[in-house]
Formats: structure tokens, sequence, C-alpha cells
């Protein structure tokens, strides 16, 4: 999951809106959805574990969106039989774009003095693909990385549900004028475009349904799959002249709208299949508030949906949204410490006078700048040189980023494994007063990705392995026929320690081979998932998979098979009810075994103390210079390992492990840094230095 999470930047709410000016009558019912789901938006991303399923917000704000935005295009195509797109087009930006892109600007500069470097260029990649309104895509391709899964979240994430909008704008004008033009031909321009936005909306459920189905990640993210939401309150503006709900029924109506926003955003959260055909439930919901209160002078429930309060939170919504995100995401770096209760409540109360500023001088005012001119063709050309100026000031970032990045891979270049470096420091020494003092570098920057292969390491020429990306090859044997096959294995674990064992190779002449697949134990098990329900047709790859690559190391009977998984996290279910322990211990050595009879020794390296999920990842960052206050008690970063307990349980002199926890640990306490370097280049994953500097300890256990 890119990681991150990902999965909770959601969209504001007055990007929905339209003019008043468009509509009959202020409608308070409207605003007040705006104000609930921006709420339920900023709880969930400042208290997840608690408002869990708080990103049914997006849901509200798309139906509101087709609502309005199809009832203004619908009066100005009935009325004038045309549609002017340039005029269209132009209040938009208008609208939308000044504040957008000072939120951006000042998120810039705001990286660039708080924000490790390490995250520059994601976040100046992200501010482009945003000021651009395609981030959703770019999160989308993101999603499916196995390696950008625990990156932390830019503060442009947020643009995605706004880039989703921007696409919606795009196409629904022309599709609503070619309905209409196609209906007039037919002699029923209204039931053409009844019939057309129908279709379209059940047309998208079901491809929403089935993507999320197959490929839950990235279909968070993509426009096909949400269409049908705006469609649906599309739907009901075109239906709104005969939508008639007496009074008495509108307000249960609208009560049960109310309630079923309310009892999704709290009974969802991130393991529910979203979107697909659950978000039936809050978009219908939405539905039932808007249609409870079309073609009324007082929306149901309006002695609510009316206090102040209420009505300003939904008309400061737009930048409500638009500054909540970059501030969560900075403000651990600036207070030096992650965010605990009152730190989010000062967000929350900071947030709202910013927003309100930001909409008075901005959003309002923006929109009679005349900068951006009076005719659309001006307009563009303005929003042109906003582009413009945005990717500068990325690329910008970016550079700075490159520089601070040689700098920090100067000073690893030069440091060497000496008694008291990385894990030579532990167990600790005397000669060692420092073991976990302050790291020469603690930022994890591009020097520190364990999964990078140095440029000898090429794939193999042979045939694909099924349900393998790569098979690749680091031949340091000079040529030499008796040199050792040496093979590494396993999920991204097991790619963790490739520096160490890539390092080993080059000092003992190995022609070594390894293969990996992200998030998959490569074993006979009935896999479920990682941390999570996993699709059918992931399970399908990993099981074919883990059997190709465990028939290609039988079929080369190397010398060496190292081989470790993240097996805390990847859970099994053979149907049993059998613990996770004993369906490893069962299903592991059926693949050690093949391989230890053709003549290999199988060396299973024990997996290393968790990190993200018993420490806050950002910790070595924000207490730089005494990381120590990282520390954690050795019993919780290290409990039972699945494929340890496996791999002891064998008893075979062919299977052996190798356990380096006393590098990481002292008897009391598991730490981020050792020997003045940085342990983790992630929360599940070691630094690659720290694995490199290891690999003297994996080679005296062999």
């Amino acid at each position: 999951m890119i990681p991150v999470p990902a999965r909770h930047m959601l969209l504001d709410s007055r990007l929905t809106a339209n003019r008043r000016s468009s509509q009959s009558a202020f409608r308070s019912d409207i605003q007040a959805l705006r104000a609930v789901a921006v709420g339920l938006v900023v709880l969930n991303h400042l208290w997840p574990n608690r408002v869990t399923g708080g990103y049914v917000g997006v849901d509200v704000f798309f139906v509101i969106s087709g609502f309005l935005i199809t009832a203004h295009l619908r009066k100005e195509i009935y009325g004038t039989s045309k549609i002017s797109l340039a005029r269209f087009y132009a209040r938009r930006i208008k609208r939308l774009l000044p504040a957008a892109f000072l939120v951006l600007a000042v998120g810039l500069v705001a990286t660039a003095i708080w924000v490790p470097y390490s995250e520059w260029f994601r976040t100046a990649r992200e501010v482009v693909m945003s000021v651009l309104y395609v981030e959703n895509w770019s999160l989308a391709g993101q999603s499916v990385d196995y390696s950008a899964l625990n990156n932390d979240a830019t503060l442009a994430q947020h643009y995605w549900s706004l880039s989703v909008e921007e696409q919606f704008y795009f196409i629904w004008p022309l599709m609503l004028y070619g309905l209409y033009r196609i209906g007039r031909r037919w002699g029923s321009h209204e039931r053409a475009m009844v019939v057309g936005v129908g279709t379209v909306a059940i047309a998208s459920l079901v491809v929403s349904t089935y993507f999320t189905a197959s490929n839950p990640s990235p279909a968070y993210f993509v426009t096909p799959v949400r269409v049908w939401e705006f469609a649906v309150g599309g739907l009901l503006a075109l239906l709104a002249p005969r939508v008639k709900i007496s009074g008495s029924t509108a307000r249960i109506v609208a009560l049960l709208g109310w309630l079923g926003i309310v009892v999704t955003a709290f009974s969802f959260s991130p393991a529910t299949d979203f979107p697909g055909w659950v978000a039936i439930l809050p978009v219908l919901a939405t539905a039932s508030v808007i249609a409870a209160g079309t073609g009324r002078t007082t929306a149901p429930l309006g002695f609510v949906l009316n206090l102040k309060p209420v009505r300003l939170t939904g008309d400061i919504s737009y930048s409500i949204y638009l500054w909540h995100w970059p501030m969560i995401v900075v403000a651990p770096y600036v207070l030096g410490v992650p965010l605990n209760s009152w730190h989010k409540l000062g967000i929350m109360v900071i947030c709202f006078p910013i927003a309100w500023l930001s909409k008075v001088l901005v959003e309002d005012r923006g929109k009679s700048w005349r900068i951006l001119g009076e005719q659309p063709r001006s307009t563009f050309r303005s929003m042109a040189c906003g582009v413009i100026i945005m990717a500068v000031l990325s690329g910008g970032l970016a550079w700075g980023g490159s520089l601070l990045q040689r700098q920090d891979d100067a000073i690893q270049a030069r440091q060497v494994a000496g008694q008291c470096s990385g894990p030579a420091a532990l167990p600790l020494h005397p000669s060692c007063p420092n073991a976990f003092g302050p790291a020469l570098v603690n930022v994890m920057g591009d020097a520190n990705k364990y999964y990078v292969s140095p440029p000898e390491c090429a794939p193999t020429n042979g045939p694909a392995l099924p349900g393998v990306k790569s098979v690749d090859v680091c031949d340091y044997s000079s040529g030499d026929p008796n040199a050792q096959h040496v093979w590494l294995t396993g999920d991204s674990h097991g790619e963790q320690w490739k520096p160490a064992i890539i390092e080993l190779a080059r000092k003992n002449h190995w022609k070594l081979t390894f293969s990996f697949i992200g998030g998959c134990p490569i074993a006979d098990v009935a896999f479920t998932g990682f941390r999570g329900k996993a699709t059918e047709s992931a399970k399908r790859q990993c099981h074919l998979g883990a059997q190709s690559i465990a028939a290609r190391i039988e079929q080369d009977k190397p010398a060496k098979v190292f081989y470790s998984i993240f097996a805390r996290e990847e859970h099994l279910d053979d149907g049993t009810g059998r613990s996770q322990a004993l369906q490893y211990a069962q299903g592991l050595p059926k693949f050690w075994s093949r391989w230890a009879a053709g003549g290999s020794k199988v060396y299973v390296l024990a997996d290393p103390p968790l990190n993200g999920t018993v420490r806050d990842p950002k910790c070595v960052v924000l207490n730089a210079g005494d990381p120590a206050v990282c520390a954690v008690p050795r019993s919780v970063a290290q409990p039972p390992d699945p494929m340890v307990q496996a791999a002891v349980g064998m008893g075979s002199k062919a299977v052996k492990v190798i356990d380096l926890t006393n590098h990481f640990c002292d008897e009391k306490f598991c730490y981020s840094v050792v020997g003045n370097v940085v342990v983790y280049f992630d929360p599940d994953h070691l630094n690659r230095e720290f694995s490199r500097l290891a690999s003297n300890y994996i080679e005296a256990q062999l």
C-alpha cells in the first residue's frame, strides 16, 4: 500500500460547490453536508483509529458536485440550447486554482524549511501532478509499487480527490451536451439525458465493484470507479423538478440520510473493500438528504442545519480541506515530536482562522483578480503561467534535495566498517562508549535503499519464471568454474539482506542469484494477505511465484540458500484453525527440505526487530540529537517469529538460523540507531548501510 496510505487523502467540499447565484435559493442542507463531510475528513486524518471510515466524505462531496454542476449545466443547456465550455472552465479556474496553488506554494516552502530532504523529490513530483490535476493517477501507479508502500504521505497527496473532481468537470459538460443534442433528434432531450446519465452510473458502478475486488489499492484513486457517484447526484439534478417529498416524509428521509452518513463514517474502516458496491451506502445517504430538501424553501431539520457554526464550516470547507493536511504532515517536524491529541486539537483550532482568511482574501477575491483576466482566454493563460511557476518551484526543491543527498552519500562512502560502526557496536563493548548516539546520516535517501542493486547485478537471460518479475545474477566468480553458486530469496524482508549478501559474494567470489516477491511468503502455505486481505489474483500470483522460485532453486542446486520473509505479518489460513506458527511450521520446511535434498545448505535469516509497528517511523529524524529515546523494549520489538520457530522445529543440520538480534538490541532494549548508523530505512526494512555492515556477522554464523 503507496504506501500511503495514502488511502485517507480526501476531497474538499468547496470543490463541489457551484455559485449560489446558480441556485434558486441557498441550500442549508447542502452547506451542512459540506460541513459534516469536511469534519469527517479532518477527524479521519487526525484520529484514523477512531473515525475509521471518515473517508466516506469523498463520496458525499462527489454526489454534491454531481448535483450542483449538473443543475447548473442543465439550466444553461435548457435555457440557451448550447453551452459555453470556455466560460465554464474559466469559472472553475478562478474559483479553485488561486487557493489551491497558494497552499501548494506555501507547502513547498515549509517542506524546504522543516521536512527532511529525502521527502523533497516526492513532494515536488506530487505538487506537479497536483497542479496538472493527475495526482490520483500518480498515486494509483504508486499503490501497486511495493517499494513505495512504506513512503510517508506528502503534503500534496490530498489533491488526488481534487484531480478526480477536475477530470469530472472536464468530461461532464461535454457528455451532457452530447446527450442533449442526441435527445433533440429523438424528440425528448430530457429522457435522453436521464437515460444516458443512468447508463453511465450503472456502468461505472459495475467497473467500481469489479476493480475494487480485483485490484483495490489503485481502484481507490482512479476516476472511472468514481464517476457513478457524480452521476447519482447528476440524476437527482435532472429529476429535481419531479422530486416532491411531503413534509413529514422529507424529515424522515433526511434523518435517515444523515444517519447513514454518520454510521458509515464510524463503521467502515481501511479494511473495508472501498469504494466498490459498499459506497452505495454513503452515496444514497447523501442523495437522500439532497432529495429531501429539493423543491423546498426550508430544508428538513433546518433548525440544526442553519446554526451559524455549521454554515460557517460549510462556507470555508474548501480552505479547511486545503490547509489541514499540509499542517498535519509538517507539524511533527516543526514540533520535533510525534503528534499527540493536544497537538491535533491545536491543528484544528489553528486551521479554522487560516481557512477563513484564505476564503475571504483568496478564494472569494481571487475570482475578480485582474491577473486572471476577464475573458476565458486570459484566464487560461494565467493558469498556464501558474502551472509553470509551480513547476519551477517544485524543480528547485527537487534540485536542492539532490544536492543534500550527494553530500550525505559522500559521508557514507567514507564510512568504513570500524569496531564501533553499525552492528559492530553491539553487543556493548567498553571501546564503544556511545553506541546509541547520533547517526552520521539520519535522513534516509537514495543511498539507503535496500532494494537497489549494484550495476554488476543483472536479470538472467533465461525464460521468465511464472509469477516472478525477475531473477537477477551478480557474478563475482571471475569465471572460476568451481566458484560457489549462492541463492537469496524471500519477500522484501529477504531483499533487505541483499546488501549484506552481495558484500559476502564479492568477498568470497560467489555467483549470487536472487529473486523476491514483495508481500508474499515463498512457502507452500495458504497465504491470505499481507496485513489484511489479498485479492484472489494476488494470492494466485503469490502461490505461482513461490512455486516457480522453489523449483528454480531446486534445479540450480546452489551451495547455499539464504532465505527470509516477514512471517509475522503475512497471514495464513488453511482452514484448520491452527495457529500461524503451526501453519508455517508445516509449510516452510517443504521448500527447505527440497533444497536441502539437492545438497544446498539453507540459512534462515531471522527477521530484525520490528520498527514501524512499535515506534514512530520518524522517531530518528525527530530526535536526531538523542536517538536513544527511540529505544523499545526487546520483548515488544522482537516477538516470536514463526519463520524462526519453523526452522528450529525442523531439527535439521541442513537448515540453520542466522540470528543477529544481539546486534540490534541489548538485553533490555532494541534501538533504531546503533553505532552511529540508522538501523531502518522505512517502517519495515533495514537501511542498506546497516545491512551491508552486518555482512561480517552473517559470515561468522555460516
